[in-house]
């Protein structure tokens, strides 16, 4: 029985050696390789399933210095922190833009994200502000984070894909960190002005809006939300849409892509999968002038939101209107959204 043992070790020890050996001598072809060796797949943390499953930190809010000033309201630095992975207990800094009102009161609070903007010419608060100003002087005290690689921020991962996918855990974990907004506003008002903490409500533009999306599928939380001209297809469809704008046109970016496809099943990373998870009230609102996002994308999804998951829809269409609602649609737009939100304010 012994000896038997002794052979099966010996034999185990020498196919072991050679395994071995044949790696360092890349002597195993690769379509060999990947049916003896698990595959990573890291970036599938950031699956909607998961992303669902994970809970994000409650991160400290620091308020930073003064942008600008008006009348009835001030707009300043903020800064918080979002994990560097899902998982991971690193963290990234993340800065933003805070308009906070004047004088003493407790305030609801919009968190807004806005559309993409070039790095290059970025500055806190674009696709943001001007809504934000005028929420702001209404009594709301509005955030909108710049994302990583953006204002202050850190840098985001060299991966295009999960920096797309970062956009996702930077809402989650400023939604999270809300919760500290009164800690950093005692700091500064001595307990003048509050937040309304337990009253979240979004605002998206383009695809900011998919964010917005994202965010409510992932949460499944009452957030009242706002939405301008947003990015609701399926992903990836919805970063093919706009390659054509690209210097290589896309190329890059379909290659990138097809790499991507060889480890993951695009549809669990894709919002619209899981749009049966959203419980908030919406109100839409769409140019039909739009060349950027597809006036019909905008009625489609109100429909289905509407008619599929029997969702609180408000959706508004702007005959002359283009991506950024005008020349006839932002003022009405803004005041809408503000009606909007003060009918769904919490009692």
């Amino acid at each position: 029985m012994k000896t038997v043992l002794l052979y099966i070790i010996i034999s185990l020890a020498l196919i072991e050696a050679g395994y071995i050996y044949l790696l360092k001598t890349n002597s195993i072809p690769d379509e060999s390789l990947q049916a003896i060796l698990p595959i990573e797949k890291p970036l599938e943390e950031y699956s909607f399933a998961n992303l669902r499953k994970t809970s994000f930190p409650s991160t400290d809010i620091i308020l930073g210095e003064e942008v600008s000033e008006t009348a009835s309201s001030t707009a300043r630095l903020f800064y918080f922190s979002t994990p560097t992975t899902p998982q991971s207990t690193g963290t990234k800094k993340v800065s933003g833009l805070i308009n906070i009102p004047k004088g003493p009161g407790t305030y609801p609070v919009i968190v807004m994200f806005r559309g993409y903007v070039p790095a290059e010419i970025y500055k806190p608060g674009m696709g943001t502000q001007p809504s934000a100003s005028v929420f702001s002087q209404q009594r709301f005290i509005t955030l909108a984070p710049d994302f990583l690689g953006y204002g202050e921020s850190d840098k985001p991962s060299t991966n295009s894909f999960e920096d797309r996918f970062e956009t996702y855990t930077t809402a989650l974990s400023l939604l999270a960190s809300i919760t500290n907004l009164n800690s950093a506003l005692e700091k500064e008002f001595a307990g003048q002005v509050k937040a309304e903490s337990n009253h979240i409500n979004l605002w998206g533009h383009s695809n900011g809006g998919h964010i917005a999306l994202a965010t409510l599928a992932i949460t499944g939380q009452n957030y009242p939300t706002v939405l301008w001209a947003p990015v609701s297809k399926s992903f990836p469809y919805s970063i093919l849409y706009y390659t054509d704008e690209y210097d290589d046109q896309g190329k890059t970016t379909r290659k990138a892509l097809s790499d991507f496809e060889k480890l993951y099943d695009t549809q669990v990373f894709s919002p619209p999968r899981y749009y049966r998870f959203i419980t908030a009230p919406i109100a839409l609102f769409q140019g039909r002038n739009d060349q950027e996002v597809l006036p019909w994308w905008s009625a489609e999804l109100a429909k289905k939101l509407r008619e599929d998951y029997e969702l609180d829809i408000e959706y508004t269409e702007y005959p002359n209107a283009d991506h950024n609602l005008q020349p006839d649609g932002w003022n009405d737009a803004v005041s809408r959204s503000m009606s909007f939100y003060r009918t769904h304010i919490l009692p």
